[in-house]
């Protein structure tokens, strides 16, 4: 039942909302018109041979999340994590910045079922709230019509990856398995557990394991892999407004929170348990200032008066010199493949400062592209690699660069008078254009352009729009002359008179004289 291969006219005959969920979980699609079944007993290509073997490394986000994708089309799949399991663990070390979900990673989800659990978990922020050094606040919607990203919890997203994964018959998920030796040309891999080694061979490698990739180091030994990396001169430091005595949250939790001091910020999303968790971005040489409590307060009371309050002075002072300083990087690699044997996904391959929040929804949206290349090729993984590198790559470096834009504008642009002028015009021009003009924001979050479309079709907007300002303002200006000349007319034509009179009266007087 499951080798059945259906043409395109038997599409016709299935109701629209059944084809909706086989295009989900069953079915393959491919340019020749077919459509092949799928089940987790075959190997994706419908034929009953051994299904193909997927080890992916690194049991984060997004490797969670694929080797949730690998296993519905089929294949046999292993998944390695370095670390424990977290869902046994009290606490979890390591980066904990809430995220911010949006449209790609949704649409991520909603691929692999776990949309609506999600997003349900998930507060909805609609926008910007900006907070000015006198206490003043404003607001700035991120999008319109109730368009809104989602604050999730790191950790609580990750174990709801995982246990949706060990749920899956030919998903089989391996803790504290550190890689020690990687082939990706071969596809031979090595892991150590404690003081076994274990040896295995997969037909795919996926490199999901991070910035600081095992996977790609790996890659990097073995073939033409070119590598960059920048650490920006800023870190973070994290801290935890709790919520008020009767558990409700200490500001308003339907927006995110910027207190925007042109060189350094502070942000804050909001938590389902009433708290915020709130990072505080600044130069390293700043945080190496503050050494004590009174210039710790001494600062917050200068740029941060209004949330001294919300945090306690006590629970701040404790926190800020508890916690770690954090540092953020941007990494890009070229190619994202190896030989058709090996892929890396996520921040193994373009790790970007979180001021977009993107970093998850780009890695989400890998899986889904990926898998709709499997789709396209017939589950090939020579022909699907070589259409993923040539196709992500580039979009790739487009939102590491618009990460680092981002943060300039989060820190101090949105304190500018011309920024926001510009927001309200690309508003309004969304509004008389909304198929043509889109904004840049709304572009990233709110749809699945390509990130390299969004940047090209960016400089297409701002040409028209300063291309525009100058028509404007030259239309202005001739008014203006315009109207001047208009005036001068007038002065002219109020003058004459006077002047006719003096002249008629001194003809006279000449005529007087000579008689």
């Amino acid at each position: 039942d499951f080798d059945l291969t259906a043409r395109k006219q038997e599409r016709k005959k299935i109701p629209e909302n059944e084809w909706k969920s086989l295009k989900s979980h069953r079915f393959l699609f491919t340019r020749k018109d077919k459509v092949v079944r799928m089940a987790t007993s075959t190997n994706g290509l419908g034929n009953g041979a051994a299904p193909k073997r997927v080890a992916i490394v690194g049991g984060g986000l997004v490797g969670a999340m694929d080797a949730m994708f690998m296993a519905k089309r089929g294949f046999d799949v292993d998944l390695y994590e370095m670390r424990s399991d977290i869902r046994q663990e009290e606490s979890v070390e390591g980066r904990s910045i809430n995220l911010a979900l949006s449209m790609r990673g949704q649409q991520a989800l909603q691929a692999i079922g776990l949309e609506d659990e999600v997003v349900e978990s998930g507060l909805p922020m609609h926008g910007r709230r900006i907070h000015s050094a006198t206490g003043q606040q404003s607001f700035i919607p991120y999008g319109k019509g109730g368009q809104c990203i989602y604050s999730v919890d790191r950790r609580k997203l990750n174990e709801t990856l995982l246990s949706a994964a060990e749920r899956l018959p030919n998903l089989n998920l391996h803790f504290e398995h550190k890689l020690s030796h990687c082939n990706p040309k071969s596809g031979e891999m090595a892991f150590v557990s404690g003081t076994d080694r274990h040896e295995t061979t997969a037909d795919l490698i996926v490199g999901c394991d991070g910035a600081f990739s095992a996977v790609r180091r790996s890659a990097m030994r073995s073939t033409r892999l070119n590598y960059q990396q920048e650490y920006i001169p800023h870190g973070y430091k994290e801290l935890s407004m709790p919520a008020k005595a009767d558990g409700t949250h200490a500001m308003a939790n339907d927006c995110l929170h910027i207190w925007p001091r042109n060189e350094f910020m502070m942000i804050a999303l909001p938590n389902a348990d009433g708290s915020f968790t709130c990072t505080l971005f600044s130069a390293f040489a700043d945080f190496d200032d503050i050494k004590t409590e009174e210039q710790l307060m001494e600062m917050f009371e200068r740029y941060y008066a209004d949330s001294i309050p919300l945090f306690g002075r006590e629970n701040l002072v404790q926190m800020y010199f508890a916690n770690p300083i954090g540092s953020l990087v941007s990494i890009k690699c070229k190619p994202h493949t190896i030989d058709g044997r090996c892929v890396l996904l996520g921040d193994a391959a373009h790790a970007m400062v979180p001021f977009y929040g993107q970093g998850m929804n780009c890695g989400f949206e890998d899986c889904l592209i990926l898998d709709e290349l499997l789709v396209e090729h017939l589950c090939d993984f020579d022909t699907t690699l070589r259409a993923y590198n040539e196709r992500r790559q580039p979009d790739a470096e487009a939102i590491c660069d618009l990460a680092m834009y981002n943060y300039i504008e989060m820190r101090s642009l949105v304190n500018s008078r011309r920024f926001l002028l510009r927001k309200k015009l690309d508003g309004l021009l969304h509004t008389l254009f909304p198929n043509t003009f889109v904004p840049l924001y709304s572009m990233v979050t709110f749809s699945r352009i390509p990130y390299k479309t969004v940047v090209e079709r960016r400089r297409q907007q701002d040409k028209f729009v300063h291309g525009g300002v100058l028509v404007l303002s030259g239309g202005v200006a001739m008014a203006a002359l315009y109207a001047l000349y208009r005036q001068s007319d007038r002065i002219s034509s109020v003058c004459s008179a006077p002047v006719e009179l003096v002249a008629r009266l001194g003809r006279q007087a000449f005529g007087l004289v000579s008689r």
